[in-house]
């Protein structure tokens, strides 16, 4: 009985060890995926943040050129003389107003000379089509320079806003596949590590219970045998009175 036990004992001990060790594994596998994903949701919120201000810059800056471009070209052909003056300053400060804002990203889209045009009519935008002889046909060039520099500028940044907003869809794709595979992985791990701990708990009431179990049985065996050394001494007393 008391052998029974000891080796029971010693193979619910190692299952004990083996088990502890288990669910510290599983728990480091299900903390690191956790991590994983929480870092991942950080940096996809970072982007989506990035992204929505992005986009929301190049919206109003081609609404804006859009506007200048329809106010240009109701008088673009020789009617320049007939525009207002504050549509013509309000042309020159759309143009001002994005060349400054997105310098970066017009940077290599216009030559030298669409620069030095563009900065001549922002300087003086009455001047720059003033500077011409004064018949009407004289302003196309002038007007149509400018006419197309704004719609350089517009096509940029359409192009530009359609390439942000594909990079956005495949940003949330990624996201959304790192994200369902890691919380199936933090599924299956939580699962593993619940089993593995009711299995241990189990594990270890058992091995308590043999260790009672063994205890008395040992007290019981020497209760036994006091039992029988008092026994013996009788024995010997009577058999004494009897010599």
């Amino acid at each position: 009985r008391i052998e029974d036990l000891t080796v029971k004992i010693e193979e619910l001990t190692a299952t004990s060890s083996r088990l502890n060790t288990e669910v510290k594994n599983h728990e480091k596998e299900v903390a690191a995926n956790q991590d994983a994903l929480d870092k991942a949701t950080a940096i996809r919120e970072k982007q989506l943040a990035e992204f929505n201000a992005e986009e929301k810059d190049l919206l109003e800056s081609i609404s804006a050129l859009k506007a200048a471009i329809t106010v240009l070209s109701k008088h673009h052909g020789g009617a320049l003389v007939q525009m207002p003056r504050s549509h013509m300053l309000g042309i020159a400060a759309t143009l001002q107003n994005q060349l400054q804002r997105h310098a970066s990203l017009l940077r290599g889209v216009l030559t030298p000379a669409e620069r030095r045009a563009a900065a001549a009519f922002v300087q003086a935008p009455q001047d720059y089509f003033d500077a011409a002889p004064t018949f009407k046909q004289s302003y196309a060039p002038q007007s149509g320079e400018i006419f197309g520099i704004l719609r350089q500028m517009r096509d940029t940044f359409e192009s530009n806003l359609s390439a942000a907003q594909k990079e956005e869809l495949a940003n949330q794709k990624a996201y959304e596949d790192l994200k369902a595979a890691k919380e199936a992985e933090i599924a299956a791990g939580q699962a593993q590590l619940d089993s593995k701990t009711r299995e241990l708990a189990d594990t270890d009431e058992k091995n308590a219970q043999a260790k009672v179990d063994i205890e008395d049985t040992r007290s019981s065996l020497s209760a036994d045998e006091q039992f029988l050394m008092v026994l013996k001494e009788k024995c010997s007393m009577t058999d004494k009175e009897w010599e």
